[in-house]
Protein backbone atom coordinates (compact mmCIF):
# COMPACT_ATOMS: atom_id res chain seq x y z
CA UNK A 1 0.00 0.00 0.00
CA UNK A 2 1.18 3.61 -0.76
CA UNK A 3 -0.08 6.50 1.18
CA UNK A 4 0.75 9.63 -0.81
CA UNK A 5 1.11 13.23 1.10
CA UNK A 6 0.23 16.33 0.42
CA UNK A 7 0.99 20.16 1.86
CA UNK A 8 -2.05 22.05 3.03
CA UNK A 9 -2.46 25.77 3.27
CA UNK A 10 -2.25 25.17 7.09
CA UNK A 11 0.72 24.46 8.44
CA UNK A 12 -0.63 22.61 11.24
CA UNK A 13 -2.54 20.15 8.75
CA UNK A 14 -0.90 17.72 6.06
CA UNK A 15 -2.88 15.28 3.71
CA UNK A 16 -2.41 11.69 3.51
CA UNK A 17 -4.44 10.17 0.58
CA UNK A 18 -4.44 6.10 1.16
CA UNK A 19 -5.36 5.45 -2.29
CA UNK A 20 -8.81 3.99 -1.50
CA UNK A 21 -12.28 5.33 -0.31
CA UNK A 22 -12.28 7.10 2.93
CA UNK A 23 -15.60 7.69 3.46
CA UNK A 24 -18.44 6.85 1.43
CA UNK A 25 -20.51 9.89 2.14
CA UNK A 26 -19.94 13.13 4.00
CA UNK A 27 -17.14 13.93 5.96
CA UNK A 28 -15.93 13.43 9.94
CA UNK A 29 -14.16 16.00 11.78
CA UNK A 30 -12.72 15.22 14.93
CA UNK A 31 -11.27 17.62 17.10
CA UNK A 32 -10.07 15.64 19.90
CA UNK A 33 -9.54 12.36 21.32
CA UNK A 34 -12.91 12.34 23.31
CA UNK A 35 -14.70 12.43 19.76
CA UNK A 36 -12.38 9.70 18.67
CA UNK A 37 -14.26 6.68 19.48
CA UNK A 38 -16.46 6.96 16.52
CA UNK A 39 -13.71 5.79 14.32
CA UNK A 40 -10.77 2.96 15.17
CA UNK A 41 -8.63 4.77 12.57
CA UNK A 42 -9.27 8.41 14.51
CA UNK A 43 -8.24 6.53 18.01
CA UNK A 44 -5.15 5.21 16.45
CA UNK A 45 -3.52 8.60 15.12
CA UNK A 46 -4.81 10.33 18.31
CA UNK A 47 -2.66 7.91 20.07
CA UNK A 48 -0.08 9.40 18.62
CA UNK A 49 1.40 12.40 20.55
CA UNK A 50 1.37 15.25 18.94
CA UNK A 51 -1.98 14.63 16.77
CA UNK A 52 -4.54 17.14 17.79
CA UNK A 53 -7.34 16.65 15.14
CA UNK A 54 -8.16 14.45 12.14
CA UNK A 55 -10.43 14.85 9.38
CA UNK A 56 -12.18 12.33 7.12
CA UNK A 57 -13.27 12.88 3.70
CA UNK A 58 -14.05 10.79 0.59
CA UNK A 59 -10.69 9.80 -0.48
CA UNK A 60 -8.82 11.56 2.41
CA UNK A 61 -7.68 12.05 5.74
CA UNK A 62 -6.53 14.99 6.96
CA UNK A 63 -3.88 15.48 10.35
CA UNK A 64 -3.25 18.54 12.55
CA UNK A 65 -0.56 18.73 14.73
CA UNK A 66 -0.15 20.73 17.71
CA UNK A 67 3.83 22.12 18.08
CA UNK A 68 5.86 18.67 17.08
CA UNK A 69 7.63 19.12 14.09
CA UNK A 70 6.12 16.60 10.68
CA UNK A 71 9.64 14.76 10.75
CA UNK A 72 8.45 12.81 13.06
CA UNK A 73 5.09 12.72 13.36
CA UNK A 74 4.58 11.53 9.46
CA UNK A 75 6.27 7.96 9.44
CA UNK A 76 3.93 7.08 12.77
CA UNK A 77 0.95 8.55 10.93
CA UNK A 78 1.67 6.68 7.81
CA UNK A 79 2.55 3.23 10.11
CA UNK A 80 -1.13 3.64 11.81
CA UNK A 81 -3.16 4.41 8.55
CA UNK A 82 -1.74 1.60 6.75
CA UNK A 83 -1.80 -0.68 9.61
CA UNK A 84 -5.72 0.10 9.36
CA UNK A 85 -6.14 -0.44 6.32
CA UNK A 86 -4.05 -3.67 5.98
CA UNK A 87 -6.29 -5.04 8.82
CA UNK A 88 -9.39 -4.74 6.86
CA UNK A 89 -11.17 -2.96 10.05
CA UNK A 90 -13.58 -0.39 9.26
CA UNK A 91 -13.56 2.96 9.18
CA UNK A 92 -16.41 4.10 11.83
CA UNK A 93 -17.37 2.49 14.48
CA UNK A 94 -20.72 0.33 14.13
CA UNK A 95 -23.61 2.83 14.69
CA UNK A 96 -21.04 6.24 14.20
CA UNK A 97 -21.35 9.04 12.13
CA UNK A 98 -21.22 12.72 11.81
CA UNK A 99 -23.50 13.91 14.41
CA UNK A 100 -26.11 15.99 12.72
CA UNK A 101 -25.02 19.54 11.95
CA UNK A 102 -27.20 21.96 13.75
CA UNK A 103 -30.24 23.14 12.00
CA UNK A 104 -29.75 25.73 9.37
CA UNK A 105 -31.29 29.35 9.64
CA UNK A 106 -32.79 31.59 7.58
CA UNK A 107 -36.22 32.68 6.67
CA UNK A 108 -38.67 31.32 4.37
CA UNK A 109 -38.64 34.33 1.93
CA UNK A 110 -34.71 33.65 1.15
CA UNK A 111 -35.52 30.16 0.11
CA UNK A 112 -34.71 30.81 -3.45
CA UNK A 113 -31.13 33.23 -2.89
CA UNK A 114 -29.92 29.89 -0.02
CA UNK A 115 -30.66 27.19 -2.84
CA UNK A 116 -28.04 29.12 -5.32
CA UNK A 117 -25.82 30.11 -2.44
CA UNK A 118 -25.75 26.03 -1.41
CA UNK A 119 -25.53 25.66 -4.74
CA UNK A 120 -22.53 27.52 -5.93
CA UNK A 121 -20.74 26.06 -2.46
CA UNK A 122 -21.84 22.53 -3.42
CA UNK A 123 -20.28 22.76 -6.91
CA UNK A 124 -17.85 25.82 -6.54
CA UNK A 125 -16.17 26.01 -3.49
CA UNK A 126 -16.37 22.22 -1.85
CA UNK A 127 -14.05 20.73 -4.83
CA UNK A 128 -11.13 23.55 -4.10
CA UNK A 129 -11.63 23.63 -0.15
CA UNK A 130 -11.04 19.13 -0.27
CA UNK A 131 -8.39 19.93 -2.66
CA UNK A 132 -7.08 21.76 -0.27
CA UNK A 133 -8.00 18.99 2.94
CA UNK A 134 -10.77 20.60 4.42
CA UNK A 135 -14.72 20.70 3.46
CA UNK A 136 -16.96 23.52 4.36
CA UNK A 137 -20.86 23.53 4.32
CA UNK A 138 -23.88 26.12 5.07
CA UNK A 139 -25.04 27.03 8.11
CA UNK A 140 -27.37 29.92 7.51
CA UNK A 141 -28.00 32.97 5.87
CA UNK A 142 -29.54 36.27 7.65
CA UNK A 143 -29.62 40.06 6.98
CA UNK A 144 -27.24 39.54 3.96
CA UNK A 145 -24.61 37.04 5.61
CA UNK A 146 -23.45 33.87 5.06
CA UNK A 147 -22.11 31.97 7.99
CA UNK A 148 -20.33 28.53 6.83
CA UNK A 149 -18.40 26.04 8.97
CA UNK A 150 -15.05 25.50 8.16
CA UNK A 151 -13.51 21.86 8.64
CA UNK A 152 -10.47 19.76 8.41
CA UNK A 153 -7.27 21.62 7.60
CA UNK A 154 -9.53 24.77 6.72
CA UNK A 155 -10.11 25.05 10.29
CA UNK A 156 -7.67 27.35 12.23
CA UNK A 157 -5.77 27.69 8.95
CA UNK A 158 -4.03 31.04 8.37
CA UNK A 159 -5.37 32.01 5.21
CA UNK A 160 -9.08 30.93 6.13
CA UNK A 161 -10.00 34.61 6.38
CA UNK A 162 -8.58 35.04 3.22
CA UNK A 163 -10.60 32.79 1.34
CA UNK A 164 -13.31 33.57 3.10
CA UNK A 165 -13.42 37.44 2.19
CA UNK A 166 -11.54 37.20 -0.56
CA UNK A 167 -12.43 33.88 -2.79
CA UNK A 168 -16.09 33.06 -1.25
CA UNK A 169 -17.52 36.17 -0.11
CA UNK A 170 -16.59 37.56 -3.97
CA UNK A 171 -17.85 34.77 -6.02
CA UNK A 172 -20.96 34.88 -3.90
CA UNK A 173 -21.75 38.37 -4.16
CA UNK A 174 -21.01 38.01 -7.68
CA UNK A 175 -23.70 35.69 -8.09
CA UNK A 176 -26.04 36.34 -5.98
CA UNK A 177 -26.43 40.38 -5.08
CA UNK A 178 -28.81 39.87 -1.76
CA UNK A 179 -24.94 38.51 -0.14
CA UNK A 180 -22.98 41.38 1.57
CA UNK A 181 -20.97 39.41 3.84
CA UNK A 182 -19.29 35.75 4.42
CA UNK A 183 -18.52 34.73 7.87
CA UNK A 184 -17.59 31.65 9.76
CA UNK A 185 -19.59 29.54 12.43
Amino acid sequence: MFIQTEATPNPATLKFLPGRAVLEGGTLDMRGAQEAAQSPLAERLFGIAGVSGVFFGSDFITVTKDGSEWQQLKPMILGAIMEHFMSGAPILAAGAGEAAAADEFFETKDAETVATIKELIETRVRPAVANDGGDITFRGFKDGIVYLNMKGSCSGCPSSTATLKHGIQNLLRHFVPDVVEVRPV
